[in-house]
Protein backbone atom coordinates (compact mmCIF):
# COMPACT_ATOMS: atom_id res chain seq x y z
CA UNK A 1 0.00 0.00 0.00
CA UNK A 2 1.54 3.12 -1.07
CA UNK A 3 2.08 5.59 1.83
CA UNK A 4 -0.19 8.20 0.69
CA UNK A 5 -3.21 5.92 0.04
CA UNK A 6 -2.60 4.45 3.96
CA UNK A 7 -2.92 8.32 4.95
CA UNK A 8 -6.07 8.97 2.97
CA UNK A 9 -7.31 5.75 4.82
CA UNK A 10 -5.90 6.41 8.11
CA UNK A 11 -7.80 10.19 7.43
CA UNK A 12 -11.27 8.48 6.61
CA UNK A 13 -11.07 5.70 9.31
CA UNK A 14 -10.43 8.55 11.72
CA UNK A 15 -13.05 10.95 10.82
CA UNK A 16 -15.28 7.48 11.63
CA UNK A 17 -13.79 6.59 14.86
CA UNK A 18 -16.15 8.78 16.98
CA UNK A 19 -19.48 8.03 17.73
CA UNK A 20 -21.54 11.48 16.91
CA UNK A 21 -19.64 11.61 13.26
CA UNK A 22 -20.31 7.72 12.23
CA UNK A 23 -24.28 8.38 13.14
CA UNK A 24 -23.73 11.72 11.28
CA UNK A 25 -22.09 9.78 8.38
CA UNK A 26 -24.96 7.16 8.67
CA UNK A 27 -27.72 9.25 8.60
CA UNK A 28 -26.64 11.05 5.52
CA UNK A 29 -25.51 7.75 3.71
CA UNK A 30 -29.43 7.03 4.48
CA UNK A 31 -31.33 9.54 3.02
CA UNK A 32 -28.89 9.83 -0.16
CA UNK A 33 -29.16 11.80 -2.62
CA UNK A 34 -30.95 13.92 -0.72
CA UNK A 35 -28.66 16.46 2.07
CA UNK A 36 -29.66 17.21 5.46
CA UNK A 37 -28.56 21.24 6.53
CA UNK A 38 -26.53 21.37 9.56
CA UNK A 39 -28.56 22.49 12.21
CA UNK A 40 -31.11 19.19 11.41
CA UNK A 41 -27.95 16.82 11.30
CA UNK A 42 -27.39 19.17 15.42
CA UNK A 43 -30.64 18.43 16.45
CA UNK A 44 -30.95 14.64 15.47
CA UNK A 45 -27.87 14.24 17.02
CA UNK A 46 -28.48 16.29 20.25
CA UNK A 47 -25.36 18.37 19.80
CA UNK A 48 -24.97 22.43 19.62
CA UNK A 49 -24.93 23.27 16.10
CA UNK A 50 -21.15 24.50 16.68
CA UNK A 51 -20.09 21.37 17.90
CA UNK A 52 -22.07 19.70 14.79
CA UNK A 53 -20.50 22.30 12.21
CA UNK A 54 -16.43 20.96 13.65
CA UNK A 55 -17.95 17.24 13.68
CA UNK A 56 -19.07 17.77 9.82
CA UNK A 57 -15.50 19.37 9.21
CA UNK A 58 -13.75 16.94 9.89
CA UNK A 59 -16.05 14.35 7.61
CA UNK A 60 -14.98 16.89 4.88
CA UNK A 61 -11.24 17.24 5.23
CA UNK A 62 -11.13 13.47 5.11
CA UNK A 63 -13.40 13.13 1.90
CA UNK A 64 -16.64 11.49 3.42
CA UNK A 65 -19.39 14.34 3.11
CA UNK A 66 -19.84 17.58 0.93
CA UNK A 67 -21.40 20.24 1.31
CA UNK A 68 -23.50 22.59 -1.36
CA UNK A 69 -25.13 26.20 -0.34
CA UNK A 70 -28.74 26.63 -1.59
CA UNK A 71 -29.65 30.17 -0.43
CA UNK A 72 -28.98 30.66 2.94
CA UNK A 73 -28.17 27.14 4.12
CA UNK A 74 -25.52 24.67 3.98
CA UNK A 75 -26.68 21.10 3.11
CA UNK A 76 -24.51 18.05 3.85
CA UNK A 77 -24.53 14.69 2.38
CA UNK A 78 -22.29 11.69 2.23
CA UNK A 79 -19.76 11.24 -0.53
CA UNK A 80 -20.24 8.06 -1.71
CA UNK A 81 -17.37 7.52 -4.49
CA UNK A 82 -15.01 8.39 -1.35
CA UNK A 83 -16.86 5.59 0.71
CA UNK A 84 -16.22 3.02 -1.66
CA UNK A 85 -12.92 4.10 -2.83
CA UNK A 86 -12.20 3.74 1.06
CA UNK A 87 -13.58 -0.04 1.15
CA UNK A 88 -12.47 -1.16 -2.36
CA UNK A 89 -9.10 -0.20 -0.78
CA UNK A 90 -9.09 -1.64 2.53
CA UNK A 91 -10.66 -4.92 0.66
CA UNK A 92 -8.35 -5.11 -2.23
CA UNK A 93 -5.16 -5.08 -0.23
CA UNK A 94 -6.14 -7.85 2.15
CA UNK A 95 -6.46 -10.35 0.35
CA UNK A 96 -2.63 -9.91 -1.44
CA UNK A 97 -3.73 -10.96 -4.48
CA UNK A 98 -5.27 -14.14 -3.49
CA UNK A 99 -9.12 -13.55 -3.91
CA UNK A 100 -10.35 -16.99 -1.90
CA UNK A 101 -8.94 -15.40 1.25
CA UNK A 102 -11.70 -12.16 0.47
CA UNK A 103 -14.52 -14.42 -0.29
CA UNK A 104 -15.76 -15.13 2.58
CA UNK A 105 -15.81 -11.32 3.35
CA UNK A 106 -17.28 -10.27 0.34
CA UNK A 107 -20.06 -12.76 0.49
CA UNK A 108 -21.69 -10.27 3.25
CA UNK A 109 -22.21 -7.89 1.43
CA UNK A 110 -25.86 -7.64 -0.81
CA UNK A 111 -28.25 -4.96 -1.14
CA UNK A 112 -30.01 -3.80 2.80
CA UNK A 113 -31.99 -2.37 3.90
CA UNK A 114 -31.61 1.18 5.86
CA UNK A 115 -34.08 3.17 7.96
CA UNK A 116 -34.52 6.54 6.39
CA UNK A 117 -32.98 9.31 7.78
CA UNK A 118 -32.41 7.93 11.76
CA UNK A 119 -29.07 8.18 13.53
CA UNK A 120 -28.37 5.35 15.20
Amino acid sequence: MKNENALTIIEALSALAQPTRLGVFRALVAVEPQAIPAGELARRSVVPQNTMSAHLAVLMRAGLVASERRGRSILYRASLPAFQALVTSLVRDCCDGRPELCAPLLSQFSPCHVSKGALP
